[in-house]
């Protein structure tokens, strides 16, 4: 895998925006630093510009001026495929390939980085006990064997694969039924707690973000209205703030 900077494990958004075509911003003068080793939750409602700051941390967009940074470095200056590999990116709708294991699933980036099959099959089979999903039952099985909360653990795994120091996550456990989304939303904070990966997480779910947030970072309208520790977000008095407080109730 190729290196990464010597700068430590962050990411930094400086005076950033994005328009698309007609002019129309998405967002507005962001300006943020995502520290080492801290997950940073991004709430805000749909169309509140959370997505779209992910997708300019693995350069599937680019900023329309400002500047994103990672470990230090544009990202216009890296390689978009090797910035890419240094960056697990998981999602709601999983997407893993229907005709691949769960083994091969979780070995797909190793196997794109060339590592020899003894350090592979050491990997996955790290990362399914990890994960909560012993690699002797699961292993062998296909995602359609697979429930909902199974096949977005392996995601998860899949995303730690080759070990990146940064993992964006976009509202990865919004499909799950209440239940299983309790569940492995504490199984998620104990794996970061273990972890301490640099991570960007995307929810609109207020009760999500306090629970897992290192600090939360609220979205109205393509803006960054506050940046707060989570123990400090239900004292906000902006308007939005309240409205998601409110949801507590």
């Amino acid at each position: 895998m190729p290196e990464m900077p010597s700068d430590p494990i962050r990411i930094q958004f400086e005076n950033v925006e994005y328009s698309v075509a007609g002019g129309r911003k998405l967002l507005h003068d962001i300006s943020l630093e995502v520290r080492q080793g801290e997950m940073l939750v991004l709430l805000g409602r749909s169309g509140s510009g959370k997505t779209t700051m992910l997708k300019l941390v693995n350069r599937l967009l680019e900023p329309s001026s400002g500047r994103v940074l990672v470990s230090g470095k544009d990202t216009l200056l890296w390689n978009p495929i090797q910035l890419r590999r240094q960056i697990g990116y998981v999602i709601q709708d999983v997407g893993l390939f229907p005709h691949f294991n769960v083994e091969r699933n979780v070995a797909l980036v190793p196997t794109l980085e060339a590592w020899a099959p003894d350090r592979i099959a050491a990997r996955v089979g790290e990362l399914l006990d990890l994960v909560g999903l012993p690699p002797a039952t699961f292993g062998e099985r296909y995602p359609h064997e697979l429930s909902g909360g199974q096949r977005q653990r392996v995601g998860v795994a899949r995303a730690l694969a080759a070990d990146p120091p940064i993992l964006l996550l976009d509202e990865p456990f919004g499909a799950l039924d209440p239940i299983t989304r309790a569940e492995i939303q504490k199984e998620f904070r104990d794996l970061h707690h273990r972890l301490h990966k640099t991570m960007i997480f995307v929810t609109h779910d207020i009760r999500e973000a306090l629970l897992l947030g290192t600090r939360i970072g609220l979205m109205q309208e393509g803006r960054l209205v506050a940046l707060v520790k989570s123990e400090e977000f239900l004292n906000l008095e902006h308007h939005e703030a309240r409205a998601f407080a409110a949801c507590l109730q």
